[in-house]
């Protein structure tokens, strides 16, 4: 059977120059763009818009990352477009924020905001009926630009998971409260959709990424990198080696190996240009370890939920803006006159709301059985 390519390029700045040249470099032991794109096709490209922060924040995908993608494809004959579906805000006013509209706009590309959901079945699937963009329907290659980031639910954020962003608006939230706690659950939805709306090719901003309690309030990183590859768990494997984030606290990583997923593991990939050792960096700081389950059956589980388990907590930081009660699945989260309280018992632990805060003012807090077996595994090492 053969190896699954990655390509990876060192690339320090986000200076236009460096970009095209780093891309270039990247994408040639792939074939380069023109195997991926052929004349006349309709591509869309599908960057991380998660929220509307500038670029330096490291939230979304870098705009002249983004710009040199359509170029590329745009160079290649495609009829490109760009869309996302955001966390949070409408989707041209964060493409507008972050950047990314007015490349759309310079390179004479096609802005596509997602708002029209086409039910799709996945016979076979654990979910077997989504709703996603049409333009993802529509599309006939899909350019997945997904950044870097720690996820505080799944552990990490990368290629399988950005395909996510294919789900319209408050849909997230109805797939989210389906899976409930079940971590596992959501994960193989997500490596489902990903295979279902498979990317042509897959391109990581790493130029600078994102660690701490991520997706959308960690801290940007310096880790000047561009991957790229046609497989996303593939792609993802390298990304989280590179950072050296652990297989069990990468839910798509770890659930991929136990449904014997191919490119989960180093020796089933063929790496190209910069070598992995030159990229690689021990100081990420990873996300919050949200769970430990010590293998117990489900009902000790759930009775013992709140000391196994992280879960959100408001701080004083909180501006009382309301965007964590609309975006909580469960509708776990209300308001009083003291403030924002949250209901423990209906909470899933999806950290939607801690994700989505524009304030950064959620953070987790670990129960303390789970803070008592990170202590002793800390001791192990």
């Amino acid at each position: 059977m053969s190896l699954l390519p990655v390509s990876l390029q060192s690339l320090a700045d986000y200076n236009p120059a460096h970009v095209k040249n780093a891309l270039q470099l990247l994408l040639e032991p792939l074939g380069g763009i023109g195997c991926y794109v052929k004349p006349g096709q309709n591509v869309l490209i599908k960057p991380n818009l998660l929220s509307g922060k500038a670029p330096e924040k490291a939230v979304t995908t870098h705009p002249e990352i983004v710009r040199q993608v359509i170029l590329l494809a745009q160079g290649a004959g495609g009829i490109v477009s760009v869309g996302d579906s955001p966390g949070l805000g409408k989707p041209e006013s964060v493409a507008r924020k972050c950047g990314i509209l007015d490349v759309i706009k310079e390179t004479g590309a096609r802005f596509a905001p997602f708002e029209e959901s086409v039910p799709i079945n996945l016979k076979a699937a654990t979910f077997h009926n989504l709703e996603v963009a049409r333009e993802a329907l529509e599309a006939d290659i899909i350019i997945n630009l997904p950044k870097l980031k720690t996820h505080q639910m799944m552990g990490y954020t990368g290629a399988v998971k950005n395909l996510f962003g294919l789900v319209v608006g408050m849909r997230k939230a109805r797939l989210h409260l389906q899976a409930g706690t079940d971590k596992a659950f959501f994960a193989l939805m997500l490596l489902e959709l990903a295979e279902r709306f498979k990317p042509a090719l897959s391109i990581m901003d790493a130029v600078v990424g994102m660690e701490g309690d991520g997706p959308g309030n960690g801290d940007p990183v310096q880790l000047g990198a561009l991957l790229a590859s046609p497989h996303t768990v593939a792609l993802d494997t390298v990304a989280t080696a590179m950072v050296n984030l652990q297989e069990q606290h990468i839910w798509t990583q770890r659930v991929a190996r136990q449904t014997g997923r191919r490119g989960v593991s180093l020796h089933e990939l063929e790496l190209h240009g910069v070598p992995l050792a030159t990229l690689k960096t021990t100081r990420f700081r990873p996300a919050t370890n949200a769970d430990v389950n010590f293998g117990l059956p489900t009902p000790v589980k759930n009775l013992l939920k709140n000391a196994i388990t992280a879960q959100p907590e408001i701080t004083r930081d909180c501006q009382r803006c309301g965007h964590c009660i609309t975006h909580c699945p469960p509708q776990a989260m209300t308001q009083d006159a003291q403030g924002i309280k949250i209901d423990y018992g209906r909470c899933i632990r999806c950290f939607c709301c801690q994700e989505l805060c524009p304030y950064g003012a959620i953070i987790t807090q670990q129960g303390v059985l789970l803070r008592f077996a990170e202590f002793i595994q800390g001791r192990k090492r």
